[in-house]
C-alpha cells in the first residue's frame, strides 16, 4: 500500500514551520520589550494549521492500516514526526496561560515522541532500509523531537526529564548523524525532492542549543559548544544556497522553515544572554531575516496551491 496522497506528512511542515516563527518572535519580543501580539497571533495560526493538518490527514488515511503503511514508508515516513514536534512547541506555549493545559498536552506529545524514537531506531537496528533511502530527515523522529522535548519539558516545570530527553537527542545525533553523513558522502546525491531536508540536517546544533537554554537558563561551557557547531553548520546550509535556489518551488519547502527559526531563535537568545552591542538592532535583523525567508515560503505556497486548483477547475477542450 503506497503513502496517503490526500496529505502526505511532510506537510505537516507547514505547522512546525509557523511554530518556529512564532517562538523566534517570543523571544525576539521579550528582548526587545515589545508586546506578544504578533508572537500570540502566529501562536495561533499554528495551531489552527496544525489541527487542519491533522483533520486533513484522517480524512485521507482513513483507516489505521493505512497509518502504519505511511508511518512503514522507508523515505516518507519519519517525516510524521513533525506532529509530535509541533504540538511539542504548541503545548510548552500554552502553559503560559494554563500550566495543566500545556503540561497535558506535553507530557501527551512525550509519549508519542518516544514511541516515534523507539520504532525508528529499532528499524535501523534490524536492517532492511537500503542506504540510498536514508536521508537527513531520519533526524526528525530521532534527534530534533527529542531535543525539542527537552525543552518543551523544562517549560512546563519538567526539568529533569527535560534533560534525560535532551540527553537522547545527543545520543541520537551522534549515531543516526553519522550515518547520514555516510549515505550523503558516499551514494548518488538526493533526488531533487528530498534536498530541501538539507536544511534539517542543520537543524540539530540551533535546536539543542535552543533546548539547552530552556534546561540552563545561562551560557555555559556546553552552550558554548552548541555554538560553536552552530556557526559551522550555518555556514555549510548558507554554502548549500546556490543548490537549493536551483530548485523549482514546492510545498516541501516548508520543511526548510522551521531550521531558519530555530537558527534566529537560537541567535537572539545568544544576543540577549551576553548583552551584545547594538542589541535591539541585531535582534530586529535576524526577526526580518527569518519573518522574510518564512512569509516568502507561505506566500508562493499560497500561490502554488490557488494556480493547482486552476488547472483542475479548467475544463477539459473537447475536440471535434
Amino acid at each position: 500500500m503506497g503513502t496517503s496522497k490526500a496529505f502526505p506528512f511532510p506537510l505537516f511542515g507547514i505547522a512546525f514551520g509557523l511554530s518556529g516563527l512564532a517562538g523566534t518572535w517570543t523571544v525576539a519580543s521579550e528582548s526587545l520589550g515589545i508586546t506578544a501580539g504578533v508572537a500570540n497571533a502566529l501562536w495561533i495560526l499554528a495551531a489552527v494549521a496544525w489541527v487542519i493538518s491533522l483533520v486533513r490527514y484522517g480524512l485521507g488515511a482513513r483507516t489505521a492500516r493505512q497509518v502504519r503503511s505511511d508511518v512503514n514508508h522507508p523515505v516518507l515516513g519519519v517525516f510524521v514526526a513533525l506532529i509530535p514536534a509541533s504540538g511539542l512547541l504548541l503545548g510548552a506555549h500554552l502553559s503560559q496561560y494554563s500550566a495543566i493545559a500545556g503540561k497535558t498536552v506535553v507530557v501527551i506529545m512525550i509519549v508519542i515522541t518516544a514511541a516515534l524514537a523507539t520504532f525508528f531506531v529499532r528499524r535501523l537496528m534490524l536492517g532492511g532500509l537500503e542506504l540510498d533511502q536514508l536521508h537527513p530527515a531520519y533526524l526528525l523522529p530521532t534527534v530534533a523531537i527529542t531535543f525539542i522535548g527537552g525543552q518543551a519539558l523544562a517549560t512546563v516545570g519538567l526539568r529533569e526529564l527535560g534533560f534525560a530527553s535532551f540527553g537522547i537527542g545527543l545520543l541520537l545525533w551522534l549515531l543516526i548523524g553519522a550515518g547520514v553523513t555516510v549515505r550523503l558522502a558516499t551514494r548518488p546525491a538526493l533526488p531533487d525532492a528530498l534536498i530541501a531536508t538539507f536544511a534539517i540536517y542543520a537543524a540539530p546544533p540551533a535546536v539543542a542549543g535552543n533546548a539547552y537554554f530552556a534546561l540552563n537558563g545561562h551560557p555555559d561551557v556546553f552552550q558554548h559548544t552548541w555554538l560553536g557547531t552552530f556557526i559551522l553548520f550555518l555556514l555549510v546550509q548558507v554554502a548549500l544556497i546556490p543548490t537549493i535556489a536551483k530548485l523549482p518551488f514546492a510545498l516541501t519547502f516548508w520543511t526548510m522553515t522551521f531550521t531558519t527559526a530555530a537558527a534566529g531563535t537560537y541567535g537572539i537568545h545568544w544576543l540577549t544572554a551576553t548583552q551584545a552591542p547594538l542589541l535591539d538592532l541585531w535582534t530586529i535583523a535576524i526577526l526580518a531575516v527569518v519573518t522574510l525567508w518564512i512569509g516568502w515560503v507561505a506566500v508562493r505556497s499560497i500561490l502554488l496551491v490557488a494556480a493547482n486548483h486552476r488547472s483542475q477547475a479548467e475544463p477539459t477542450p473537447v475536440h471535434r
